[in-house]
Order: structure tokens, then sequence, then C-alpha cells
């Protein structure tokens, strides 16, 4: 009667599911806490919370910390394609160039209405290291194209932009010495193209 009633408590308790569950629940737990782990890692090189100096840096990397960052914009909406050249380390302020990259990255997917491809490409060539990222977005209209680095200009509806993230990412590329620009064609997709000195020491 006890061994019974023990059966019977093991049952309705669900021992044996949870015995048999509980490998799975901790290698998922597991696995939560290492994607965690690399989400703060990235964060932090994202946003350089311990440089605000200029400083030697990889661009490919910082382009690949803010991917990582904004990866939930991106998946969702495009393929990404990747084409990053073989680029010296230079002297920038990492976090400011990546706030540029994620302003690029986010618009580009928000201009993908269904499915797209947004490609980026790196190389260095003339004394410059050059960034282009393009996507097979909606495009700017002409007669606004002109206007997108201005502060509180957006092409967006009402409530979802702010009209600050192009006019930051001007300033930044500025205090860089470097140009940013941008060809687009309505219906068919934008390019943005930015040119940073090579500056070694």
């Amino acid at each position: 009667e006890t061994i019974k009633n023990i059966q019977e408590k093991r049952k309705s308790l669900k021992i044996d599911f949870i015995l048999e569950d509980s490998n799975n629940l901790i290698k998922e737990s597991l696995d939560g806490a290492d994607r965690v782990k690399h989400i703060v890692q990235d964060l932090k090189s994202f946003s350089r919370i311990d440089e605000a100096e200029f400083k030697m840096a990889n661009i490919n990397e910082g382009i690949e910390s803010t991917i990582n960052i904004v990866w939930n914009e991106l998946k969702y909406k495009a393929k990404l394609n990747k084409e990053y050249g073989d680029i010296p380390l230079i002297k920038c302020n990492p976090g400011q160039l990546n706030q540029v990259f994620m302003n690029i990255l986010v618009n580009a997917a928000q201009a993908i209405e269904k499915q797209g491809e947004i490609n980026i490409k790196t190389w260095a060539n003339d004394g410059y290291i050059n960034i282009e990222i393009s996507d097979t977005g909606c495009g700017i209209p002409e007669d606004k194209i002109g206007r997108i680095f201005e502060p509180f200009f957006t092409t967006k509806e009402v409530g979802k932009g702010t009209g600050l993230g192009l006019s930051i990412a001007y300033d930044i590329i500025n205090k860089h010495k470097g140009f940013i620009g941008v060809n687009s064609e309505a219906g068919k997709g934008t390019t943005f193209k930015i040119q940073i000195p090579i500056v070694e020491q």
C-alpha cells in the first residue's frame, strides 16, 4: 500500500517527467547564460563605455559588434552580405563610429518593407578607409535626399523617427575629419558611403 501511494504521488508530481526534462532545462539555461555573456561583451565593445578618447581600433570589428547588437532589427527583414576588406587599425573613437553604423543599419532595415538585402563593404584606398552600406529598401525621394542630415528631419511616419540619427552620424564623421554621402533611388534602395582618414598615431 505504501509503495502504491508513493507511485501515485510520484505520478501526480510528475517526478519522472521533471527528471527527464531537467538535463534539457540545465542545457538551455547554460546556453542562455552564454548568450547573455556574449551580448554584454558586444554591448561593451559597441559602446566602448570605458574609452572616451580616440584610440587604435579595427573598423571591421566595430561593424561586426554593431551588427550583433541590432541583429533583431535585421534578421527578419534582410539577408546580410558582408565583404570586409583588409584594412589597417586607425586612431578613432570606436563607440561613436559604432553609433554611426547602428543608425545606418537600423534605417536600412526599416526601409525594407518585407524582405530584402543589406550589403556591407569595407576597403582601404588613397589614405582612407571606405565603408559602404546599401539596402534594397524603399529609397529616399529625390526632393528629400538633400535634407536627410538635417537635425529633426525624417522621412518616417509620425512617431517612428526622431530625425536625429543621421544628423548625429554626420557630426561624428565630421569630428573624424571624414566624409559621409548617400545615393538613393525611390523604390530601389539606398547606399551610404563613409570615408574615414587613416590616422595611425
